[in-house]
């Protein structure tokens, strides 16, 4: 079996991540003060696209911690509708994305989350499973419910090992 690519996962930025999708994040000044000014809006942070016969679902993922380096062999995209993962813990999370090259994901990009970040991955772009790199694992995701196949998956013969620095 040849040995996989490493992968180096950088530090999660909207700038980077945004050929894939948006960061969501409290930073800077908030859009707007609520609630008697003891709230910070920063509104509407991610593109949501749920296409024209979908709807925003929320449902709650529990994925078991995985440990690094990490053997990536398979990616996912949706082509019907984005998808939002959203943390219920402050732990960082590992995230995998790729830019589509003729149907298959290209070579893969890794960032990991500062403790507060969330990823809405846009429709159709190639992305790593749910890694959570600390128990308890468990994220708020909002995504796309509806008819029709919103699922593609892409094994890799070889895959690729992602590190940390």
């Amino acid at each position: 079996m040849a040995t996989p690519e490493l992968i180096i996962a950088e530090p999660l930025s909207a700038q980077a991540f945004a050929p894939f999708g948006d960061v969501l994040e409290a930073q800077g000044a908030p859009d707007k003060i609520i609630n008697q000014g003891l709230c910070g809006r920063f509104h509407d942070r991610a593109q949501l696209d749920f296409g024209a016969q979908g709807r925003a679902g929320v449902s709650v993922f529990q994925a078991e911690p995985r440990a690094l380096p990490l053997h990536l062999d398979m990616m996912e995209r949706h082509p019907e509708g984005s998808q939002c993962f959203v943390p219920m813990s402050r732990h960082p999370f590992l995230v995998i994305v790729a830019a589509d090259a003729g149907g298959a994901p290209g070579k893969p990009q890794a960032f990991l989350t500062a403790p507060g970040q969330a990823v809405n991955y846009h429709r159709n772009c190639w992305h790593g499973v749910l890694t959570p790199l600390h128990a308890p694992g468990i994220f708020a995701v909002i995504d796309r419910v509806g008819p029709g196949d919103n699922l593609q998956e892409h094994w890799f013969e070889t895959g690729y090992s992602i590190r940390l620095p």
